[in-house]
């Protein structure tokens, strides 16, 4: 988890601790609902994707790829994978939470923009 945390921190998405830290991990893999894969090459964690379907809407929440690794189809297979892994939960579609600079990755990805945006209480 100590990669995945390094990993987060190189790529600017470890704003919230309570939310992305290794105790959320623990927590999120315990899920039922929840899937987490983690990308691995030679035994060294290069990425992550987690997201969850709770019978009606299934939402990638985090994607993260070191980036020594980007731009090799780590981000892309790990969305692929992600994304069949909702499916065979049985959701029909698969949305997710991104930043507008990463827009243009998940247009490539097959997702599309919506009107749709996060609020948060933190």
């Amino acid at each position: 988890m100590n990669k995945i945390v390094e990993i987060l921190k190189l790529n600017n998405q470890y704003s919230f601790p309570e939310v992305d830290g290794p105790k959320a991990m623990k927590r999120v893999k315990a899920c039922s609902v929840a899937v987490f894969l983690v990308c691995e090459i030679d035994g060294e964690v290069v990425g992550n994707v987690r997201g969850n379907y709770d019978g009606s809407r299934a939402i990638i929440h985090q994607l993260s790829v070191h980036p020594a690794y980007q731009r090799q189809g780590i981000g892309t297979a790990l969305v692929k994978e992600i994304v069949k892994r909702l499916q065979q939960k049985g959701a029909p579609t698969v949305s997710a939470t991104i930043t507008e600079e990463s827009l243009s990755f998940w247009q490539k990805a097959g997702f599309r923009k919506t009107k749709a945006f996060l609020v948060g209480n933190w």
